[in-house]
């Protein structure tokens, strides 16, 4: 093998244990956001309104889906939270996700 290839082998590892972490990240901000907005809607089962929001992430690339879920149920349950603060907080539990991970594992 030439130390090209090592080193493409080795970039593509990277590049897949990146993707794992991303990953494995957005899920968990996913998880802290769906309990914050839960919280704020008033729900009693949080963990369904936990495992709706992680499969609308799941079923459409990127975090916009996640903020129009929000947005369209904050909306239609008279929750008042700017498009700022849905955003600063989906901000705030990225970062603390990365955070656990990188800690943690």
């Amino acid at each position: 093998m030439s130390t090209f290839d090592k080193r493409e082998e080795a970039f593509e590892a990277k590049f897949a244990h990146d993707e794992a972490l991303r990953f494995k990240a957005t899920a968990r901000r996913d998880k802290y956001l769906a309990q914050w907005a839960a919280e704020k809607l008033g729900l009693g089962d949080v963990d369904a309104y936990v495992a709706e929001l992680i499969s609308t992430d799941v079923r459409h690339v990127g975090e916009d889906d996640v903020f129009e879920k929000i947005r369209r149920d904050f909306d239609a349950a008279g929750v008042v939270q700017s498009d700022h603060q849905i955003r600063r907080t989906m901000d705030d539990f990225m970062h603390r996700a990365v955070t656990e991970i990188n800690t943690t594992g």
